[in-house]
């Protein structure tokens, strides 16, 4: 692999990661309604998540998926239901805020929630392993030994989405510490949880 095409690889994830879709989706809600803390071990979970589907593409799970449907169709819902789940949890957990709450660190989230939120979102999208089948193969050089090249396009995917998600985790939470009332906080619970239940809905009508 050239720096050429090491570069090319890098600056067109970086484009597609810019897109919004399921994991920008979760990082929102959770630097909205949490904070940026359960942000980042949301971003931490997703890049796990991140691992093991860039893994299972490299070894070939991505052609069973391509070739099964029913496969295919069962963790593509199964990543909807979870998701949407997510989502409706949020929002009533943020109808339910009190102002005894508001005050209270005891009733914070634990952040392996957020942790385990990222990682099933990031394992749970069929499409991303057979994205990676496709993508992958076009920036890795048969002529030359392919572990390496696929190592140094899975640490530079990582780093790219590191970026750009706490990018997108800082915005969120800028606007959540300006907006520090009880009544702010049902707000952002409430835009948090639509933002999970519109990543779902972007999964379900994915083909």
């Amino acid at each position: 692999m050239t720096f050429e095409t090491w570069l090319a690889y890098a600056a067109a994830y970086t484009v597609l990661s810019l897109i919004p879709g399921p994991s920008v989706f979760m990082v929102l809600g959770q630097s909205l309604s949490r904070g940026m803390g359960a942000a980042l071990f949301c971003i931490l979970g997703d890049l796990l998540g991140g691992v093991v589907v860039m893994t299972a593409s490299y070894i070939g799970i991505g052609v069973i998926l391509a070739t099964s449907s029913e496969a295919y169709q069962l963790l593509k819902w199964a990543g909807v239901a979870y998701m949407a789940w997510l989502g409706i949890s949020q929002i009533v957990a943020a109808k339910r805020l009190v102002e005894d709450d508001f005050f209270d660190s005891s009733n914070a989230v634990p952040r392996a929630v957020s942790l385990r939120a990222g990682f099933l979102t990031g394992v749970l999208n069929p499409k991303a392993i057979l994205f990676y089948v496709a993508f992958l193969a076009q920036f890795m050089n048969p002529a030359h030994p392919m572990a390496p090249q696929f190592l140094i396009l899975m640490a530079t995917s990582m780093m790219v989405v590191f970026i750009v998600l706490v990018g997108y985790a800082l915005l969120a939470s800028h606007a959540r510490k300006k907006l520090n009332s009880v009544k702010a906080r049902k707000q952002m619970g409430y835009g948090g949880g639509t933002l999970l239940l519109g990543g779902s809905a972007l999964m379900a009508t994915n083909r």
